[in-house]
């Protein structure tokens, strides 16, 4: 191939090298390999070291491509600003959760190299959806994902919960990748493209007339797989059983990382392509917001499993974050960006707290071995007091401004009903956060849990909670990024 028909590989620099990378690590990991079981924790370790060192430097190099609009690989991928800020969303959860993960992993018997690398493929996979400029980039880089995320989810392979959970998402993820490649290829059959820029050419020069039925079934179809991946209502069965029985870092990791690149891709997806067609779809978007909000505010308050119950929680944030979706402006997506900011440090720094609650060899997870927490850990209770308010939207904390940046912009936009629906439902989640403070500050103590605290999960934890708590006081290096994604989302 000539040099002059060589794609330009600038844009994707930072993708490149995290394939790269992923060579390097498997291919240390195998030649590296030790028959002892000491041996074979210490390559795991330094395998994991390095997968989080290779999510720094690929968050580096996102950081030196970003500026304006650019294509690449037949305008099949793109980078911008938007791109830009919600990589560097995934590849911080990622790094972060990767790094909460090691004492865990080796305490179970399960420091074994291939998880490190497993977790950078997935994130591989997230970049790639975030740049999706086609429906078919879109379909790789999200079955990259997936197919990493299946074998994690089983990953503690001697326990009947682990396998289950990586079954479950195996089973209901491939229904949901079917449902999208139908609905891509409807769109295809339908437009005759499925480059986001044509379709968004073809539906803005369509006027005033309506598109034919086999393009909003199309819409229907790929909307569903894409809430599937957001575990969004009525595509959330998985969920709860999928946070339970997954190993605890794993659970870390399928809350944030894969959460925030699905909802950047469904807003590339809807505000871009089909951005001229929100009247066809917005309709969609604010019936799963509500249903997503109501079932995670509600589900949420008789679980006793915190595991369980972080994932109805989460099913609840995605409701609230689909708020600026059915907006379908600007301030919307604005919204969103920062909304999704607070949500990664509010969940890395929960789960990082779930982490600490250890016995001897044996993670505990009910609510109620919380009790005495605050005697036994105060400076531990305090920070998950702090991740607790905010989730639940207390001012003056980070998930407050999270929540009302949403509903100012749903108020905006008119959707006086959404904002309501929303702000009772977040009162209605209150009642199980702050249940969960009313337990570690009140009830009689018990077991107490292993001391001291991982020197890594302390770090997390001390920098988690002093973000929402500090958010108020210099908000402007989560807001003006955001505000920056936004406007070029819109071509601003």
């Amino acid at each position: 191939m000539p040099l002059s028909e060589m794609p330009n590989l600038v844009p994707a620099l930072p993708e490149l090298f995290l394939a790269v990378a992923i060579m390097v690590l498997l291919m240390l990991g195998v030649f590296l390999k030790s028959d002892t079981e000491d041996g074979a924790i210490r390559i795991s370790r330094h395998v994991l070291n390095l997968s989080i060192l290779s999510l720094v430097l690929a968050g580096l190099l996102v950081l030196t491509v970003s500026g304006e609009r650019l294509s690449t690989f037949g305008n099949m991928f793109v980078t911008d600003q938007f791109a830009v800020f919600v990589k560097i969303l995934i590849l911080v959860g990622a790094a972060l959760t990767l790094f909460i993960s090691r004492q865990y992993l080796e305490l179970h018997n399960m420091a074994r190299f291939e998880y490190g690398i497993l977790c950078v493929f997935a994130c591989l996979g997230m970049l790639m959806m975030v740049s999706a400029n086609d429906l078919i980039s879109l379909y790789v880089g999200l079955e990259m994902q997936s197919l990493s995320l299946y074998v994690v989810a089983a990953f503690r392979r001697d326990e009947q919960r682990s396998t289950e959970a990586g079954l479950k998402y195996f089973v209901l993820g491939a229904l949901a990748s079917g449902m999208l490649l139908y609905g891509s290829s409807l769109i295809y059959g339908f437009s005759g493209t499925t480059n986001f820029t044509v379709l968004s050419e073809i539906f803005a020069h369509s006027g005033d007339h309506a598109p034919s039925l086999g393009v909003i079934i199309g819409i229907v179809f790929i909307l569903a797989g894409l809430a599937f991946k957001v575990s969004a209502v009525p595509f959330h069965m998985w969920t709860p059983d999928v946070y339970e029985g997954a190993p605890t870092p794993v659970t870390a990791f399928f809350a944030v990382a894969p959460k925030i690149a699905g909802l950047a891709l469904f807003l590339r997806v809807m505000t871009g392509p089909f951005g001229d067609l929100v009247d066809q779809w917005q309709q969609i978007i604010v019936f799963v917001s509500i249903a997503s909000m109501v079932l995670g505010a509600f589900a949420a308050i008789n679980q006793t499993n915190i595991k369980r119950l972080m994932a109805y929680s989460s099913i609840g944030h995605i409701g609230y974050a689909l708020i600026g979706l059915a907006v379908g402006t600007e301030s919307g997506v604005y919204g969103v960006m920062v909304y999704l900011g607070i949500y990664l440090f509010m969940n890395v720094g929960t789960f990082a707290c779930i982490l600490c609650m250890r016995r001897g060899d044996i993670m505990v997870e009910d609510i109620s071995d919380l009790a005495g927490l605050s005697k036994s850990q105060p400076l531990l209770a305090m920070a998950l007091t702090v991740f607790m308010f905010s989730m639940a939207g207390i001012p003056p904390l980070a998930g407050f401004f999270g929540k009302l940046y949403i509903f100012v912009a749903a108020i905006e936009a008119e959707l006086y009903t959404l904002a309501i629906i929303g702000v009772l439902s977040s009162v209605v989640g209150a009642v199980y956060y702050l249940r969960i403070i009313r337990v570690v500050y009140f009830d009689d103590a018990g077991d107490q849990f292993d001391k001291p605290i991982p020197r890594s999960i302390a770090y997390v934890v001390t920098l988690c909670a002093a973000l929402m708590l500090f958010f108020i006081l210099y908000p402007a290096p989560l807001l003006n990024p955001a505000a920056a994604a936004a406007a070029a989302l819109f071509g601003g």
